[in-house]
């Protein structure tokens, strides 16, 4: 294994191509994250955390795992059936499978978000909170698998020297593990926010789909439109914020004018009744 690492300390070709695929396998656990935090904070607040540590820690897992079978998986992309002259491989009915999943979970997602019927919150009974929280793991799961064969098979297009993939993974795995928190949180105090993630899950979904039917779409394109979404509503939440600052202190200034005035009054009626 050490005879298999040292040459490529020295090789600045494999660098390169570590950099490069630590910057891919980071911009592809996005995915995965904007899943893990989304369905992580349907949970009781004592139970995001542990849900989203033990999600990232099994996509760890399964990308290391996939690794350690990867002559198997490079397999995958071996076509099982045509039809209509079209060919699918197992990667293919993977990616079809969980893109199909990743809509109709965020489309339940955004039609919860949006009917204003009331519902009971099941979360709040102590007897549902594991069933809920198991539920959650499942699902996890299912989309860890998704993206950690689409993460690996574009680890192996990328570079032959397996060292150098599982750093990557590990890279791009501990990223994940620092920015599940801070996200999910941010994602829970910014309710448009979580409309713009689920939106940007069925985009992802779509596109898992189109690339399991052979319609790739390039990555750089999907990523661009999510960036310039996420751009311009980081724009709204600031003229929001001004908005409320500026509410906030002509607020503040009606309250202080009329007590100013009501202090007037009582001067002016201390005044005009000396003996009071």
């Amino acid at each position: 294994m050490l005879d298999s690492i040292t040459p490529l300390l020295s090789d600045p070709a494999a660098w390169a191509a570590l950099v490069t695929l630590v910057v891919m396998e980071v911009v592809l656990g996005i995915d995965n994250l904007i899943f893990i935090s989304i369905l992580s904070n349907k949970l009781p607040p004592e139970q995001r955390q542990k849900v989203r540590r033990i999600g990232i820690g099994l996509a760890l897992v399964m990308r290391l795992a996939l690794l350690s079978i990867i002559a198997w998986l490079v397999g995958l992309v071996q076509p099982v059936f045509s039809v209509m002259g079209n060919e699918f491989s197992w990667k293919d009915l993977i990616l079809i499978a969980g893109g199909l999943f990743l809509i109709w979970k965020a489309t339940k997602e955004i039609h919860h978000t949006v009917d204003p019927t009331p519902s009971h919150d099941v979360l709040d009974k102590k007897d549902v909170m594991i069933s809920n929280a198991g539920s959650a793991i499942v699902q996890i799961i299912i989309l860890d698998l998704v993206f950690s064969i689409d993460s690996i098979l574009t680890a192996v297009g990328m570079t032959e020297h397996l060292p150098i993939m599982v750093v990557a993974v590990l890279a791009a795995v501990t990223v994940m593990l620092l920015a599940a928190d801070p996200l999910a949180n941010f994602i829970a105090k910014n309710p448009t926010v979580v409309m713009l993630a689920l939106g940007f899950l069925l985009m992802i979904g779509l596109v898992l789909i189109a690339d399991g039917f052979g319609f790739h779409v390039p990555k750089g394109y999907i990523y661009a439109a999510m960036a310039f979404s996420a751009g311009v509503e980081a724009l709204n939440m600031m003229g929001r914020a001004a908005t409320s600052k500026k509410d906030q202190a002509l607020l503040a200034r009606g309250v202080a004018d009329r007590a100013e005035a009501d202090a007037q009054a009582a001067e002016a009626r201390a005044a005009a009744d000396p003996n009071g």
